[in-house]
């Protein structure tokens, strides 16, 4: 297993990807572009890492983080180079990009990360915290998304170097959105062919999102 018991971290994995998160709730989406940068860029495991207090989501209730993780958990199961992280989750808030790399680091000092985001992350990245020191630790890979063209200038005036630490992935564009999910679930409306079927079945066992 790629996590031993007890939550030790895994040892010497070399490439890392590193797939973040509310996860409010999990869906293909998100598996198929862990999927294509798995194989893209040969990694060793990918890890979900559910936010605990993702800092850009102010005023919006999230489901509490027991409930993602176990999602995140059902909806990784059958991969067995998918992990679930929870550096975020067993931290006080609010939760930044930059500082769950650090802890990352630590627990796997000869990785090497690759960061996975939408091209409409990568247009927003130069607002978050400390996005020098992020493209320090991590390559960013980045899915492109339509209406979201990469301005190099843009991002380049604003983090010198970045381009030098991009990699885009050929994903296949899964246009899911988790806020449709939830209300799709707090409709009573089927998830099915969204989510896998272990976060749908979890997701009316605990009657989340009603």
């Amino acid at each position: 297993m790629p996590i031993q018991p007890e939550g030790k971290p895994l040892l010497c994995s070399k490439r890392l990807g590193v797939l973040g998160g509310t996860f409010d709730p999990p869906h293909y989406g998100h598996l198929a572009l862990a999927e294509a940068a798995r194989e893209q860029l040969e990694l060793t495991y990918v890890l979900f890492v559910p936010a605990g207090e993702p800092p850009h989501k102010p005023g919006r209730p999230i489901t509490p983080a027991h409930h993602r993780a176990a999602m995140v958990q059902a909806a990784i199961a059958d991969n067995p180079a998918f992990v679930l992280s929870r550096v975020d989750l067993d931290r006080p808030g609010p939760h930044y990009t930059v500082d769950m790399l650090a802890l990352l680091e630590r627990e796997h000092p000869c990785a090497v990360f690759f960061f996975l985001m939408g091209s409409d992350s990568l247009a927003e990245f130069p607002t978050w915290r400390d996005p020098a020191r992020i493209i320090q630790k991590a390559v960013l890979a980045v899915m492109n998304r339509p209406g979201y063209p990469v301005d190099w200038g843009a991002l380049e005036r604003a983090v010198p170097g970045i381009r030098e630490r991009v990699v885009f992935l050929d994903a296949p564009l899964l246009d899911i959105s988790a806020s449709d999910l939830r209300r799709r679930a707090r409709e009573g409306r089927s998830l099915r062919y969204l989510v896998p079927p272990a976060v749908e079945a979890y997701i009316q066992e605990h009657g989340l999102y009603r």
